[in-house]
């Protein structure tokens, strides 16, 4: 079930009235070719400091092709997530950090890409669907992390 990972074979039957070792084996199945591609836990940013959120449509000299802008928001931990747009932005990326400084040194940090043309932001006041993913439903595991260091909102827990 998407909304609870962790429910039991049993719990899955139960639900769409099948057995827990037909519900294994379809599941088996749907693992095998990547319908589920994995499974994670879910924490809410707030709980691990990011208490700011923006969206930041980025505008590129010329046609920057995807691979180089993917390149460029690996390097930004702060990035939850990031895409292609149509219309007049080439990238929209939805950015977490601790506070408003940390968001702006995070934007200063991707302005200074040579072919980042510019930047118009959007921040986050509330969210009108609060069970969203988008809402707060991060993928995230502080584990490893060095103490002091900015928590990472695109991190994964396995």
């Amino acid at each position: 079930m998407i909304d609870n990972g962790r429910a039991s074979f049993a719990e899955i039957g139960a639900a769409v009235g099948l057995s827990s070792t037909a519900v294994k084996r379809r599941v088996d199945r749907m693992r095998e070719n990547n319908v589920i591609t994995g499974f994670t836990a879910t924490v809410r940013p707030a709980a691990l400091g990011w208490l700011t959120e923006a969206y930041v449509e980025v505008y590129c000299d010329s046609a920057a092709p995807p691979r180089r802008l993917a390149e460029v928001v690996r390097n930004h931990p702060e990035i939850a997530a990031a895409m292609t747009v149509t219309g007049g932005a080439d990238a929209l990326l939805h950015v977490r950090a601790t506070d408003v400084e940390h968001f702006e040194e995070v934007l200063e940090r991707i302005r200074t890409e040579p072919f980042i043309r510019k930047t118009i932001s959007f921040m986050v006041l509330s969210h009108l669907l609060p069970d969203s993913p988008e809402a707060g439903a991060t993928q995230s595991s502080d584990a490893g992390r060095p103490t002091g260091a900015r928590p990472s909102p695109g991190g994964t827990a396995s």
